[in-house]
Order: C-alpha cells, then sequence, then structure tokens
C-alpha cells in the first residue's frame, strides 16, 4: 500500500517554470543583459546589498534566488508580512553560523520590504554594515518613501519593469516548449487575450495558462479561443494599488493629461483608474481641484462643470455617474488654460508665511465705534461704487511697503484675457490719478 504522505504535492506551472540562472529569465534585460549591472555583479562574484522595486510578477524572487545561487550564497528569505524581528534575529544568528561553519556568505532576502517598520529595518542594519549579511529587499513601493534612509543609503536600488506583450509570448513559448501545454492548441488571438489579462505580471500569466488548462481538461476541449477564455476564466482587475505607485502616477497621468489639453488621454487615464477599482468620489475631488489649479479664471465654468460632476456621481453612483465624470475631463481638456490664480494664490501664502504682521491701514479699518472714528478709522475712504467707473483710482489697498505687488497676472487665454484688459485699463486710471490726484476723486 502505497503511503499518501510521500506524494508530493504537484508544483504550480509558475513554480514549475522558474528560471534558475540568468539567461533562462525573460525580461529585465536593461538589468541582466550583457555588461548590465546584475550580469555584471555575477561575473565579479561581488555579491552588493540591493532593492528590487517593481511591481508584482516580474521576477522579484526570482532573480535574489538566481543571485544567491551564483554567489553560493546561504539564501535566507523572509516575508515582511508575516515577520518581525525575532525572525530577523534568527536570520542573523543562520548566518553567522553558516559563516563559522562554512566560511559561506548569506544573502537575506525581504520580500514586500516596504512593510517592515523603521525599527525592523534597523534591526539588521548593523549586520548589513558589518558585511554578516548581503540585503535585497523587493518592494512594489517607492523605496524613496517607504525604506529608510539609512537601509537605502547602503543598498543599490534598480527598477524592474512590466513584462511587455513579446516578452509574455515568450513565456508561453517556454510553457509549451516545457510540455506544460500539451495536448492544447491556442489560437494567436487566445494568447493575445491572455497577454492583455496578464498585464504585464508573469505569475499571473502563468496562473491563467493553468486555469485554462485545467478547465479545458474537465471539460474535455482542445481548441482555445478568446470565447473559451471569457467563459472559462476567473478574471480580478488589472493590477492597480490604491495606495501605491501606480495609484498616483495614473492619477499624475490623468492631471497632466488634462494640463495638456488632450481629451483622449484624460479618457484614457480617468477608465483606467475606474477600471482598476479608484474610488471615483476621490477622483471627482481631484477633478475639481484640476479645475482650479489649471484653468482658473480663464473659463469659470470649468469649476461649475466639475463640481456638478461631483455632485451627480454622488447621486447616481456607479456606473451611472461615472459618465459625468468622463464628460468634465473631456471639458477640462479642452478648456482654455491658466494657472495665473494657482501661482498668484501660492505666491502670496508663501510672502506672508515670511513676511511680518503688518497693521491694516487705518482708512480700510472698521470704525463701528466714536473711539475708533474719533482714531480716524475709516476716514478718507473712498466708496468704489462712487467713483467714475466704479474705481477709486489712485486708492491703495494693501498695507505700506506693498503696493507695488503683483502676484495674480492674467494670461490671454479664455476669459483672462478680458480680465487682462480690465486690469490695464484700471492700472491706467492709477497711474492718471498720480499725475492728477483730483481728476478722480469725488468729495
Amino acid at each position: 500500500m502505497s503511503d499518501l504522505f510521500s506524494v508530493e504535492p504537484q508544483k504550480p506551472l509558475a513554480e514549475a517554470l522558474r528560471p534558475q540562472a540568468l539567461d533562462q529569465v525573460i525580461g529585465q534585460q536593461h538589468l541582466i543583459g550583457p555588461g548590465k549591472p546584475l550580469s555584471l555583479a555575477v561575473a565579479s562574484a561581488k555579491p552588493h546589498s540591493m532593492i528590487l522595486w517593481g511591481p508584482p510578477g516580474v521576477g522579484k524572487t526570482t532573480l535574489a534566488r538566481i543571485l544567491a545561487a551564483s554567489f553560493d550564497a546561504e539564501f535566507i528569505p523572509i516575508s515582511a508580512v508575516f515577520a518581525g524581528v525575532k525572525d530577523i534575529r534568527e536570520a542573523v544568528e543562520r548566518a553567522n553560523a553558516v559563516l563559522q561553519r562554512s566560511g559561506r556568505r548569506t544573502i537575506l532576502f525581504v520580500d514586500e520590504v516596504h512593510r517592515f517598520n523603521k525599527s525592523q529595518q534597523d534591526a539588521f542594519l548593523p549586520f548589513v554594515e558589518s558585511g554578516l549579511i548581503t540585503f535585497i529587499g523587493a518592494t512594489t513601493e517607492n523605496p524613496s518613501f517607504e525604506v529608510n534612509s539609512a537601509l537605502l543609503s547602503r543598498a543599490q536600488v534598480y527598477v524592474l519593469n512590466s513584462l511587455s506583450e513579446d516578452e509574455l509570448k515568450q513565456l508561453f513559448e517556454r510553457a509549451r516548449s516545457e510540455g506544460a501545454l500539451d495536448g492544447l492548441n491556442f489560437d494567436d488571438a487566445a494568447v493575445s487575450t491572455l497577454t492583455g489579462y496578464a498585464d504585464g505580471d508573469a505569475r499571473r500569466f502563468l496562473n491563467l495558462l493553468e486555469q485554462t488548462r485545467t478547465a479545458a481538461q474537465t471539460r474535455g476541449a482542445a481548441d482555445i479561443d478568446p470565447a473559451f477564455l471569457e467563459e472559462v476564466l476567473t478574471l480580478n482587475a488589472r493590477r492597480f494599488d490604491k495606495g501605491g505607485d501606480a495609484f498616483y502616477d495614473q492619477i499624475s497621468a490623468l492631471h497632466k493629461s488634462v494640463r495638456g489639453s488632450n481629451p483622449d488621454a484624460a479618457l484614457y487615464w480617468l477608465s483606467r483608474m475606474l477600471d482598476g477599482g479608484a474610488d471615483a468620489r476621490y477622483l471627482a475631488r481631484r477633478i475639481v481641484r484640476m479645475a482650479w489649479e489649471d484653468i482658473g479664471l480663464a473659463d469659470p465654468r470649468a469649476m461649475q462643470i466639475a463640481n456638478d460632476a461631483a455632485l451627480t456621481y454622488e447621486r447616481l453612483g456607479s456606473p451611472e455617474g461615472e459618465l459625468a465624470l468622463g464628460q468634465a475631463v473631456i471639458y477640462l481638456a479642452v478648456a482654455a488654460k491658466s494657472n495665473a490664480g494657482y501661482n498668484a494664490y501660492n505666491q502670496a501664502r508663501a510672502f506672508v508665511k515670511q513676511d511680518k504682521s503688518r497693521p491694516v491701514p487705518v482708512h480700510l479699518r472698521n470704525a463701528p465705534t466714536r473711539l475708533m472714528k474719533e482714531l480716524g478709522y475709516g476716514h478718507a475712504y473712498r466708496y468704489a461704487h462712487d467713483e467714475p467707473h466704479a474705481y477709486a483710482a489712485g486708492e491703495t489697498y494693501l498695507p505700506e511697503g506693498l503696493e507695488d505687488i503683483e502676484w495674480y497676472r492674467p494670461v490671454p487665454r479664455g476669459l483672462e484675457s478680458k480680465i487682462q484688459d480690465k486690469l490695464a485699463f484700471l492700472r491706467q486710471l492709477d497711474a492718471d490719478a498720480q499725475q492728477d490726484p483730483d481728476s478722480e476723486k469725488q468729495e
């Protein structure tokens, strides 16, 4: 009778096809190609601490394992999701024991290192510094924000890229050549469909292949086309970390597409974010911000449309309310652009922050009591509506010493071109009043 417990489980396809050497890795040629950083490191037999930064399923763990094997180093993997200082201490003790026993170096691989807090990251710093361990961290988040500066200064950061469609097709050919897809006939459209679903993630691509293979075997099917895939695959949203770099990169792309007056690009990034699960209310808030920051008074209707779109989404929800957001970004993209108001506000805030507290000019002060009137509060204030053009030419409204400030400079686009003309006209009245102080005053 066979021992059931001695039967090893079948490896997932992603594990079975995991590369064992650099020349087997698909993608990341900017790091592992001839003369590139990681291939040079292997050739020199000199390991160094590094952080592998990239999206899921692009080979971070695989590269760490290959590097350890290439350096004939002990490989100790830990996951920051589950590990703590105790695990780091145990890894250091093991590294020390290996060094004493065999003289071999140790590579400590920390997956999702961004999940370690500062004290946890600090825990292995002395051992990286002493050379007892070579640190390799893997992260999907920007190390500049998620890895403390002391560790970052001791590690080289390497950026890994999503796999291209051609690279995923190479992975498909490898799976087929390894016999993983025997008995199945994939048409070209099916392969393209799978690469699209994988969204640059090799592990996801192989998992989809495995799901397809299982479904085909269960149904006794041999020919795989897009219709079959649509029927049998359970698909998740595209890769999109609501709190990570993908989120902020895409909202940046949306904002810059609006600012760059490209409605199609703006719609693309809005749709990408909605498809990836971004909170539509957050997007609505950002769209309102875009209207004020990049369009401003060049087209005040943009603010109204953005606010109306946000309100419409609140009333209708998804998916109906998303149409309002889509039309809002179209309008914002094609509207006249001005950041004059945005710049003026920022300059005013920066000036006030560093300036002293200047008194309000006496003629602008409120005078609700007799004492205040006796002190001259409000004296000689000129009521603009009683002046020609409803403008008190030559009047001052800023504290003493700030009369020449000109933060708001409207652009010659949209409504601001008319505002520009109006301000020029008023400044001419001021100039005329300075030449003849009594010409514009009414007693």
